[in-house]
């Protein structure tokens, strides 16, 4: 929060026509299928910003605009809006919930000062609902939940706020209490306000009719106010002082205890509502304004310096040194490629020139567009908090700062998951050659976790990506639109190699061809991590024996080796290499000759650690009618699988946790459909690598 003395230093300008406080960046994320598109239409709707409801269903949602979009009913790419309630104005991202494009979700977050995590009141907290809320502790973005399809049959309000608390393992305090459930869902009691809310119908839900809390709901409504004051006892001083002493604090102390308490991430107001059928959406929306942050209350904006590395900090307003972060990028048909920035200090206006610290060259600020999900609106000028796209950028990527020259900073930038999943790729005409790499390094551009390379050993081209959802919209893309159709090969799981074992390496390289030689000569240890540790080298040459200048080759060699892998081709993971001793020659040295000694050391000391093969595996959550458990259940364990967990649901369906190999489960959608008559439905997401099994192994590489 603000302090009195940074009042005084915040200053804004007279241009600006919504004042920085009332500002909310905010972003819709839930796992798929939880409502979050039809939540941001009816958000767009009651908002004024459109005049009729979209709906996913029909292929008519505003934020869903791209064809595949529309035609799957699902959310793909990330879309950004702008819109007003009660003065305030609020930047809204909807992101995707399938983990395919987990991408997405990410890089919305690390720009964004709040978040509204939907969940579907049957489904409750789901994988990929772990996985963005993950997401969101790592950025440290204050959330409000939304239990969303309260009308929906096995709706259980109550069964998700313990959910909230048992797997999210955060504090969920509720804001709103149901009144019905299920068809007979009415309208939601407002806790703190003390007031039954109900939807009219007819309206669209945009007339609500407030009155006393039902005598019904009397004594559950006290039992939540009561919760609520408690709740905020145990993460605010200013409440705990006043429970002390053995009274109750008023309404504005609650109010603001709350506020605080959420900038904090030391609690999750919940909410509850059905946007299909519009209820509780403006309710939702009082919440963001009241309890999400605005640019102001994030003050210091955290970087380094691009040269010494050392921290720097950044204040938010307008008449500070400007600073952004580019954080998407797409290619518009109309515009050419639009550079999506939040700007954290200063202004950004059209022709000013800025600093890309990472390339160290300068750039230009061509047009600027306020977007409304595909449709631009060209600005002159972007003030502090705001989230906009520009054109005219040239060498700028995801993750990017760009800002003043004078005043140079790099702001926090954001990690990706690795790619799964790779096929290979080939023009179906010789003519669409060049056309297929455009088109293929284009979209590589735009998304972080698609990845283009060509096989040296086949010449052939290999993509990978996040799943087979993800790499059949990238090819469907690439038709609709950059017109070339390409022919596929089998998707190939992206493996890793790990060490079995340590090993030393005492590796000379020399070459004498009459003239200079080359001479390079290394001892390295090699040290297998635990998984997710990476790589690690560390130097303990001592009394000079290697020259400072070819320690950095000798880590280019091992890097580089890891890369290409020792088994079988696929990359060396989580190892620490400590560089010993060797010798060098005055005269026949090189970078190159240490760069190659270092990688035949690696090599050669991975070969005596002994090499296995780790491979993905995947977390996989299925419900399933209870009569066809038996068959789904045995389906998994022929592939491979491990159940993890079986809990008995509502309505006859069970949910089944699993770890499945990501090589078993090519067509798996086709299979539960087929064993379930097309009732189970199923979600995975990236979990851990597992060795793979030395019979698996072994066909693998027969293969090679």
């Amino acid at each position: 929060m603000m302090t009195e003395q940074d009042k005084k230093e915040y200053h804004e300008s007279p241009k600006r026509k919504t004042a920085l406080k009332d500002y909310r960046n905010i972003g819709i994320m839930a796992h798929i299928d939880a409502g979050k598109t039809t939540l941001s239409e009816r958000i767009l709707f009651y908002t004024g910003v459109n005049y009729k409801v979209g709906e996913v269903h029909e292929g008519g949602a505003t934020m869903d605009w791209m064809e595949q979009e529309r035609e799957r009913g699902i959310t793909i790419t990330s879309a950004a809006t702008t819109c007003y309630w009660k003065n305030h104005r609020i930047n809204l991202i909807d992101t995707p919930g399938h983990v395919d494009f987990t991408a997405e979700v990410e890089r919305s977050l690390r720009v964004l000062d709040g978040a509204v995590a939907v969940f579907c009141s049957v489904g409750k907290v789901q994988p990929q609902s772990e996985t963005v809320w993950r997401q969101a502790q790592k950025y440290h973005v204050p959330v409000i939940a939304m239990v969303n399809k309260m009308d929906r049959t096995g709706a259980d309000y109550d069964g998700v706020v313990r959910e909230i608390r048992t797997k999210l393992g955060a504090c969920p305090v509720p804001l709103m209490l149901p009144i019905g459930k299920e068809a007979d869902f009415k309208g939601v009691i407002d806790v703190l306000e003390g007031k039954a809310v109900y939807f009219d119908e007819a309206s669209n839900g945009v007339k609500m009719t407030e009155t006393d809390v039902p005598e019904e709901h009397k004594a559950r409504w006290e039992e939540a106010y009561k919760y609520m004051v408690e709740c905020l006892a145990e993460v605010d001083d200013e409440i705990m002082e006043i429970y002390l002493n053995e009274e109750m604090p008023d309404h504005d102390q609650i109010k603001s205890a709350l506020r605080r308490a959420t900038l904090g991430c030391k609690i999750v107001p919940v909410c509850c509502g059905t946007a299909f059928k519009n209820k509780g959406i403006q309710k939702l929306l009082d919440a963001v304004v009241d309890y999400l942050p605005s640019p102001v209350d994030i003050w210091d904006i955290k970087g380094t310096d691009p040269v010494s590395g050392a921290p720097l900090t950044r204040h938010v307003g307008d008449m500070q040194p400007f600073s952004a972060l580019v954080f998407k990028i797409m290619t518009d048909p109309y515009v050419g490629k639009l550079y999506y920035f939040r700007v954290y200090s200063g202004i950004a206006s059209q022709g000013m020139s800025v600093l890309n610290p990472r390339t160290g060259k300068r750039e230009r600020l061509g047009r600027l567009l306020q977007m409304h999900a595909n449709q631009r609106v060209e600005q002159e000028e972007i003030f502090s908090g705001d989230i906009a796209a520009a054109v005219g950028l040239k060498n700028v990527t995801t993750g990017d700062t760009i800002c003043l020259e004078d005043s140079p900073i790099v702001l926090e930038s954001m990690s990706f998951p690795e790619p799964v999943i790779s096929i290979a790729v080939e023009p179906k005409s010789s003519g669409d050659r060049d056309k297929l790499a455009k088109g293929l390094i284009a979209l590589a551009e735009e998304d972080p976790t698609f990845q283009v390379r060509s096989d040296e050993e086949t010449g052939q081209t290999i993509i990978s990506g996040m799943g087979e959802l993800h790499l059949e919209i990238i090819l469907d893309r690439l038709v609709r639109e950059f017109k070339v159709e390409a022919n596929t090969g089998a998707p190939q799981v992206a493996y890793r190699e790990a060490l079995c074992g340590s090993a030393e390496s005492n590796m000379k390289f020399v070459r004498q061809s009459g003239g200079r030689g080359q001479y390079g000569h290394c001892i390295i240890n090699l040290i297998p991590l635990e998984r997710g540790a990476g790589i690690v080298i560390e130097n303990k040459v001592v009394g000079g024996n290697i020259p400072k200048e070819y320690i950095k080759p000798i880590e280019a060699g091992i890097r580089e080796a890891a890369a290409s892998g020792v088994l079988a081709g696929y990359s060396v993971i989580d190892f620490k290499v400590e560089i010993v001793d060797g010798s060098y020659h005055p005269v026949d040295s090189s970078e190159m000759a240490f760069k190659i000694a270092g990688s035949m050391a690696f090599k050669d000391a991975a070969r005596k650690a002994g090499i296995m093969l780790l491979e993905p595996i995947m977390k996989v959550e299925l419900t399933t009618p209870d009569e066809n458990m038996g068959d789904l259940i045995g389906d998994i364990t022929s592939r491979r699988g491990t159940i993890v967990e079986i809990n008995a649901g509502e309505n006859s369906f069970t949910r089944v946790n699993a770890n499945v190999p990501l090589s078993e489960l090519f067509g798996y959608a086709t299979a539960i459909r087929s064993l379930s008559r097309g009732r189970a439905t199923y979600s995975m997401e990236p979990a851990h690598f597992e060795r793979v099994p030395k019979q698996v192994q072994d066909k693998i590489l027969e293969k090679k």
